[in-house]
């Protein structure tokens, strides 16, 4: 069997192409039209399951090419190749950011043909698509006429070519290795929003009714207690009518009250005395929960007993995921009452323990803070080795290195991790000051941070004369990439991660594939498997299996732990 298959979905109906090629992309035999696209990829996999790794999948994206598959597949397809996110990786790469990474824009690039750009994403300000549209074919961006098979193949043998010519053959294996991990991302994505996260609609309504009153029954009209709560705080604050939601008519009510703010932020309102202070924060607290993720968000995106968001895989420019829809990175800690497993089933949740200070210890190779990582609580073991037990300063000295803060008394922390830790410090200061040249910086599997832009050179290409306003587009910059190496690197790690515990998913033994283990939940350094209860305690190894793969194909031979704190619990909010 091939090592790998293109692929290409009829823009309608069950149907599909295929062709097999080698791992430089050659056609290894013609195109082959199937009536039902989903019985031939299964049939295909199932044959390539006796190999070690089984066929690797290329597709445009997954959102167009795996996603309509899934209600109709057996089981999960084991790998593939994402066209469109290895394209936005190689084009940052080569210092084209922003650049379209449509199958249409590389087949168009590689034709010499005039660019189409991307369309905006389904569901954004500039859309007008619907979720309905999410899968149509015109995303692809091809122009008319194009073959869209013949276009996958073209590209993904390009992009292989441009994987072969990465003259450093560590850069270029670690990079490869990116590649595999962001595309199994996209794999994961799209498997959990078909999955969705199991989301008990009578358990939020319950806590929606609690925290603001009955559900309105006029739309648009605020809960009951909320309403109140607006009330008391205009009575507060002289009883003259304004709009708690307008900025501009707090300040000025306040203002008339003789309390100047320059916001209304929660810091600054905590040290206002003066009882409308706590009523504004507790508004503001319950309007967002209500605007977020109240009936309306419930009625959109928790049908059926799932919450199904839209995860955006290397939605921000370090690596990490965002979401599209639904706010799924943002659950509120109230909220979490609602997501509870299925009878029978329970919830693996995990989450890595000060994940970017251990990433910097490992990218750095500094001996003294790899020790120092080594066991639990980094920062209690940072405070006791150097910082008289002290875990504050311990805590606040370190993540100022690691983002670049100067202000207060951070002074003499740094100092001290200067002298303790000099490798770790050097490493994070060399990626600011190639940041403050307009350099960029890659994180330890080789994604390269956005190149300086055209404004922040003309302030800055002359030190003597760059002036002010150039010092601080600089230093801005050099605090990016200080922590971009370290971020970007943790988000390595993550999909790493991800992907060894998918693969170990998928070998538990299960009679029937509808009753496997899956993945629900990714947030950052936060997964979460839906389980048979009868195998949590093996998810759970396989939790802790997959961060120590991810560690050692990301960081190599590093001494450096990264502990995962791992809760099997019935609630989400029980695990915390």
């Amino acid at each position: 069997m091939a090592p790998r298959t293109a692929l290409a979905p009829d823009p309608h109906g069950p149907g599909g192409r295929l062709q097999p090629l080698d791992d430089a992309g050659t056609p290894l035999g013609p195109p082959e039209r199937v009536p039902d696209l989903a019985a031939a990829v299964a049939a295909r996999e199932a044959a390539g399951s006796t190999r070690p790794l089984g066929p690797r999948w290329v597709w445009a994206a997954a959102e167009s090419a795996y996603a309509p598959l899934l209600p109709r597949l057996p089981d999960r397809l084991a790998r593939c190749h994402d066209l469109r996110l290895v394209e936005a990786l190689l084009l940052t790469r080569e210092g084209r950011l922003g650049a379209p990474r449509s199958l249409g824009a590389a087949w168009s690039r590689l034709r010499g043909l005039p660019v189409p750009d991307d369309l905006p994403e389904p569901g954004s300000a500039e859309s007008d698509d619907g979720q309905d549209t999410l899968f149509a074919p015109d995303r692809l961006q091809l122009p008319p006429g194009a073959d869209p098979l013949a276009a996958v193949v073209a590209v993904h043998a390009e992009q292989q070519r441009r994987l072969a010519a990465i003259a450093d053959p560590a850069a270029r294996q670690r990079f490869r290795l990116l590649v595999a991990a962001e595309s199994a991302g996209a794999l994961v994505a799209a498997e959990m929003a078909y999955d969705g996260l199991p989301w008990r609609g009578d358990v939020h309504d319950r806590l929606l009714t609690e925290l603001l009153g009955p559900r309105p029954t006029v739309p648009g009209t605020q809960p009951r207690l909320l309403a109140e709560l607006s009330a008391e705080l205009q009575q507060a604050l002289g009883g003259r009518p304004f709009n708690p939601d307008s900025h501009t008519q707090v300040l000025r009510a306040f203002a008339e009250n003789g309390i100047q703010l320059s916001s209304t932020r929660s810091w600054e309102l905590k040290r206002v005395d003066h009882p409308a202070a706590a009523l504004l924060i507790r508004y503001k607290e319950l309007s967002r929960i209500h605007a977020a993720h109240g009936w309306a968000w419930q009625d959109a995106w928790a049908r059926g007993g799932r919450f199904r968001p839209e995860y955006v895989v290397g939605g921000v420019v370090s690596g990490r995921w965002a979401s599209r829809g639904g706010g799924a990175l943002q659950i509120p800690r109230i909220l979490r009452r609602a997501v509870v497993a299925d009878p029978g089933w329970l919830l693996v949740v995990a989450d890595a323990a000060q994940l970017e200070p251990r990433v910097l210890a490992a990218l750095s190779q500094d001996a003294g803070l790899a020790r120092t990582a080594a066991g639990g609580d980094l920062y209690e073991a940072l405070a006791a080795s150097a910082f008289q037990g002290d875990r504050d300063k311990a805590k606040l000295g370190l993540l100022g290195a690691m983002y670049g803060q100067t202000s207060g008394d951070i002074g003499p922390l740094l100092n001290t991790l200067h002298h303790r830790y000099p490798a770790a410090m050097g490493y994070v200061e060399a990626a600011a000051r190639t940041g403050e040249d307009g350099g960029v910086v890659a994180s330890r599997l080789g994604r390269v941070c956005p190149p300086a832009s055209a404004e922040f050179l003309d302030l800055t290409e002359d030190p003597g004369t760059a002036g002010e306003a150039g010092g601080r587009q600089a230093r801005a910059r050099g605090r990016f990439t200080r922590n971009f190496v370290i971020q970007a690197s943790a988000a390595d790690w993550a999909l790493a991660l991800l992907a060894a515990l998918r693969r170990r998913l998928s070998a538990l033994p299960v009679a029937d594939p509808a009753d496997r283990p899956h993945l629900v939940f990714f947030q950052h350094d936060e997964v979460i498997v839906h389980t048979p209860a009868n195998l949590a305690d093996e998810v759970a190894a396989a939790v802790a299996e997959s961060a120590d793969e991810a560690r050692h194909l990301v960081f190599g031979d590093t001494p450096v732990r990264f502990p995962l704190t791992t809760a099997v619990v019935d609630c989400y909010a029980d695990a915390k």
